[in-house]
């Protein structure tokens, strides 16, 4: 693509999203406070730190100034990687009161790949419950072999495999819980469960081109 249509495509700042449904939405199994503290204050830290970098960044070149970037690469990889996490975890969740089974295609593949849904279940919550301190659980769809893979992040952007689209995810930091849940990372897992928007994952899944 031409520089030019490049620049044209490049907004300013990157922003906070706004969630699909209200704060109080995922109640009970998400507070209103504890969605509150992780959108407004955790999400909006990784967002703010995206554009300090880029501001830094562009200081610095403007000025001739060669500044140390591995810290600098280091700090913007993992909030990028927090805010495009973030952004995905926030639309595949729904109220309660609208959760639906994965059906189609989605239903399809996780049967074709786990044997069955509870199966998969019980394999993905093994691997967020056991997800070494800060980190993410991901069902993920291999672009290459075109396989479901359940996946661990640790952080933010440390064991993210390339070539693989992420379809479903959950976040496992504490800040993702502990208002509620305290200490409990399995009950949560147990409840997200109930609040999993299915047509959402399917959605992706059939952008990734898998029609099966």
């Amino acid at each position: 693509m031409h520089a030019c249509k490049i620049m044209d495509k490049q907004k300013e700042d990157y922003a906070l999203p706004e969630l699909p449904y209200g704060y109080e939405a995922l109640e009970p199994n998400i507070s209103k406070e504890q969605l509150t503290i992780h959108h407004q204050k955790h999400h909006q830290a990784y967002v703010t730190g995206i554009n300090n970098i880029f501001k830094k960044l562009k200081e610095s070149r403007a000025a001739g100034i060669e500044i140390d970037i591995k810290p600098v690469a280091k700090e913007l990889s993992f909030n990028l990687a927090g805010h495009k996490l973030h952004s995905l975890f926030w639309k595949n969740m729904v109220p309660e009161k609208k959760y639906e089974e994965p059906k189609g295609i989605l239903k399809k593949a996780i049967e074709d790949e786990f044997g069955s849904l509870e199966s998969f279940k019980k394999e993905f919550s093994r691997a967020a419950a056991s997800v070494e301190g800060s980190g993410w659980a991901t069902l993920a769809l291999d672009n290459k072999t075109r396989k479901l893979l359940i996946l661990q992040i640790e952080k933010h952007n440390v064991n993210l495999a390339p070539e693989v689209s992420m379809l479903l995810v959950l976040d496992v930091w504490e800040h993702a819980y502990y208002l509620d849940y305290k200490n409990d990372r399995v009950k949560f897992i147990d409840n997200f469960w109930k609040i999993i928007n299915w047509s959402e994952v399917e959605k992706r899944l059939k952008e990734n081109g898998d029609n099966r």
